[in-house]
């Protein structure tokens, strides 16, 4: 970390950013898969998680407040660079660097909590929240510096789902949606969803996880709709926490209730003009950027963070002890030990 480099610039408004090369920050965007987000005194301190790279952008709404830990996390240079209120470019000397351990790891906890990409279909198996709820609360502890006062350890976002997962109880994956008898399938495929649009523990989180047929049965054209459920999904589900789907086919777009059944969620409509093409979005309304279309940016991110997600687990059960700040966490161990049962 003493060998890296920030930029110190202002976005206006009395708005300061400290920003790594090819960091990302709060003012970038919805954040997505792979950004990791904490609130701090004065601002928001973000990385991108698939950097692998331990000094965070910063974004800084009040300097004064933010000095409390702007030298610990980034040294003296900074510090005064900030408080001067200009341009300038800086190395990085902290001068607490098991803060900066601290607070990587703590905004990574956070992250598995809302991204951890639990999937039975790819053999990436939940972690336990119990267990991640007890390492924020540690390195909650040892961040008191940077979040002692602040609102909130992340940016807002809309209810998430509690899950209790257990290795006996992991679902098996859905299949294709079921045929009626005589039907002609005119197409059918399976698909990933944007994870953005969904709070964690409803959908399995695989590139296969929706599938779909495009019926025609008695001189109507109807589309089924099976997306699988995440490993420990709870059996009951609020109404206003169970995911829609948006179908767009050439005539128009329909959006309809997904209904849960055991290792699914499961839905069938009246598509008139879907022989030619149609599209599918699963999100749960009100959740997430306003954007509906999952690019294929995103998708990439995805499937670069089931890697990601997977490299942590075979890294949780090696035999070796491992020290470095992105050192696996207890539920990362303790997932990994129970991987073989799922």
């Amino acid at each position: 970390m003493t060998n890296s480099a920030v930029a110190i610039r202002g976005f206006g408004a009395g708005v300061q950013g400290i920003v790594p090369s090819g960091g990302v920050t709060v003012l970038d965007g919805a954040a997505g898969a792979n950004v990791m987000v904490l609130e701090v005194l004065g601002g928001h301190l973000s990385w991108n998680v698939l950097d692998r790279k331990l000094t965070p952008a910063a974004i800084i709404d009040d300097a004064e407040l933010a000095q409390e830990w702007i030298w610990a996390l980034y040294g003296e240079t900074v510090a005064l660079a900030v408080q001067d209120g200009g341009t300038a470019e800086s190395a990085v000397d902290p001068a607490v660097p098991a803060l900066a351990v601290s607070a990587w790891r703590l905004a990574y906890a956070h992250w598995a909590s809302r991204w951890w990409p639990a999937s039975t279909l790819d053999g990436i198996p939940p972690l336990d929240q119990g267990l991640l709820d007890r390492e924020i609360t540690d390195l909650t502890e040892e961040c008191d510096i940077l979040v002692a006062g602040a609102d909130a350890l992340l940016a807002p976002s809309p209810s998430t789902v509690e899950i209790f997962p257990r290795a006996s109880d992991y679902a098996l994956a859905a299949g294709d949606p079921a045929q009626q008898p005589g039907a002609l399938v005119l197409a059918r495929g399976a698909t990933g969803w944007d994870w953005r649009h969904c709070p964690p523990g409803l959908l399995d989180a695989s590139e296969r996880a929706v599938s779909w047929q495009v019926i025609r049965a008695a001189g109507a054209t109807t589309v089924a709709i099976s997306a699988a459920t995440a490993p420990g999904t709870p059996a009951a589900i609020p109404a206003h926490l169970r995911p829609w789907v948006r179908i767009e086919t050439p005539t128009g777009t329909i959006e309809t209730p997904l209904t849960p059944t055991p290792g699914a969620w499961t839905g069938e409509t009246p598509a008139p003009g879907a022989e030619s093409a149609v599209h599918f979005h699963i999100h749960l309304p009100g959740f997430g950027p306003d954007e509906i279309a999952t690019a294929t940016a995103e998708s990439d991110v995805q499937r670069r963070v089931r890697e990601f997600a997977a490299g942590r687990l075979r890294a949780a059960a090696g035999t070796a002890a491992d020290a470095g700040f992105d050192a696996p966490l207890l539920a990362e161990i303790a997932a990994a030990a129970e991987d073989s049962d799922f």
